[in-house]
């Protein structure tokens, strides 16, 4: 399969992304995980035969110069967070919306995905950069939530949902999905808005969020130090301070 990679149209720490006609190419950056990349496929996979959502259909997974590449379907369109962006006395419209395509996404199940809770106690059992009586009381609390088999996306904010031209909603990035508790996937999208400095917006999500989904706010509050604890193994040094104040058990027992 020939690549054009003199399209790129986004720019990660681990990975570009390019345009190339009808497909979008993932070129990820020298001595990348190949594991990483085959599960991050074998993902998106499952989720495209698996469910009805809207996902772009895989095409390849290849090498460009030694460095291993996804190729997908294309979904011309706009993001919902440039919407958000660009529309802010919309917000309200677009995060109502927002929420729905999650609830959508959480209404399916996929059998062969990891488990989230399986994933989450790697995550924290190899932390280190985590105190041992707190990771104690983390691998406490994540072996009492319930265990559920919903798809969670792992990555669900705006900027991965794809406005087309028909008004149609594609779910992209699909490297972090798994099985679990809808409870975690909505405490993972709030701590990514107040991440990204925006408190309010976070706040108004996880209000309407329980509200649509009749979940109680408690239950995925005490899904937050988890998921916070999880982001921390990460090792974004911008973002340790700040998860520190979610990681304390103590605020949502």
């Amino acid at each position: 399969m020939e690549l054009n990679l003199n399209n790129p149209i986004a720019e990660r720490k681990t990975k570009t992304v390019y345009k190339d006609g009808d497909k979008t190419i993932k070129l990820f950056v020298e001595n990348y995980s190949k594991a990483d990349i085959l599960n991050e496929a074998l993902n998106q996979a499952r989720v495209e035969e698996g469910t009805d959502l809207k996902v772009p259909k895989l095409l390849a997974v290849t090498m460009v110069n030694n460095r291993w590449a996804l190729v997908s379907e294309h979904i011309e369109g706009v993001t919902l967070e440039s919407l958000m962006k660009e529309h802010p006395e919309k917000m309200d419209e677009y995060l109502n919306r927002f929420i729905d395509i999650q609830l959508d996404v959480l209404g399916h199940t996929v059998p062969m995905l990891n488990n989230i809770k399986d994933k989450f106690k790697r995550k924290l059992n190899t932390a280190n950069n985590i105190n041992e009586n707190t990771k104690y009381e983390l691998l406490q609390r994540l072996d009492g939530m319930k265990t559920h088999s919903k798809v969670c996306h792992g990555d669900f904010n705006p900027s991965n949902i794809v406005i087309t031209e028909n008004d149609e909603a594609y779910i992209i990035d699909w490297a972090h999905v798994t099985q679990g508790n809808a409870s975690a996937d909505a405490a993972r999208t709030y701590l990514l808005f107040a991440i990204d400095g925006r408190q309010d917006l976070a706040d108004k999500y996880l209000d309407l969020f329980s509200e649509k989904s009749g979940i109680q706010k408690s239950n995925i509050q005490r899904w937050i130090p988890i998921v916070a604890a999880t982001q921390k193994t990460k090792g974004k040094e911008e973002e340790q301070d700040f998860l520190d104040k979610w990681i304390d058990i103590v605020d949502y027992e």
